[in-house]
């Protein structure tokens, strides 16, 4: 009998290590994220030896948002162009994260987030340096060089992929998809980049933080096992 209600309020994890429980999510960032840097890489390649006339469905969708102009979509486009770049995205955005984070006792994730933030913008900048591809001639805001790939677009992904790292939900996966894509097509209605390199941009942004995420991923399971008795405490 005492046996039986030993077993009632054991908990059902109790047999697995805080270590354990971090150890396949790693792999399978890991290696995700490996594939999706490798599609973005490829991605980039062929547009290199593709030579400098764009896709042919990148001046198809070129040509198709320019009809589509409204003062609605203009001014959507307008505020995803200043929230997804420059010093709101580079240092706002991270920080305010990071420190929310720190607030919700998950130091651990916010380490995570702010390395993710890094990695994130230092792949985007090797990669435009690296294929240096000309941007729509159309373009009607200021960029900085190189259009693939579209780094709005991989902040915007490495915001949403964050997210659902550290708060798994259906509606969280919801939402930062939808986020990613309103952010690629803005890109694309402002002319600021080619449709593949809105593509690019989600692939690598994701690809960064999975790979970031499988480093992070033992210490943040045992942070996130600690935080119900935290919270009890």
């Amino acid at each position: 009998m005492s046996d039986e209600r030993t077993a009632s309020v054991r908990p059902a994890d109790a047999g697995v290590r805080p270590a354990d429980a971090g150890v396949r999510p790693a792999w399978g960032y890991l290696i995700t994220g490996l594939v999706l840097v490798a599609s973005a890489c490829g991605l980039g390649f062929w547009i290199l030896t593709h030579g400098d006339p764009p896709f042919a469905v990148d001046v198809w969708w070129n040509a198709l948002v320019a009809e589509w102009w409204s003062p609605f979509l203009t001014g959507l486009s307008r505020f995803m162009n200043w929230v997804g770049g420059g010093w709101v995205a580079v240092l706002a955005v991270p920080l305010a994260g990071a420190l929310a984070l720190v607030l919700l006792r998950r130091p651990w994730a916010a380490a995570f987030f702010l390395a993710a933030e890094a990695a994130s913008a230092g792949a985007v900048q090797v990669l435009k340096h690296t294929f240096g591809r000309v941007r729509p001639e159309d373009i009607i805001v200021t960029s900085d060089y190189g259009s693939y790939p579209s780094g709005h677009v991989a902040n915007a992904a490495t915001l949403a992929v964050c997210a659902f790292v550290l708060f798994p939900r259906v509606w969280v996966a919801i939402v930062g998809a939808a986020w990613i894509l309103v952010m690629a097509f803005s890109r694309t209605y402002l002319h600021a980049h080619w449709l593949s390199d809105t593509v690019g941009g989600a692939l690598i942004g994701a690809g960064a933080v999975l790979i970031v995420a499988a480093a992070f991923a033992v210490p943040m399971a045992k942070e996130n096992r600690g935080a119900p008795e935290k919270r009890r405490g």
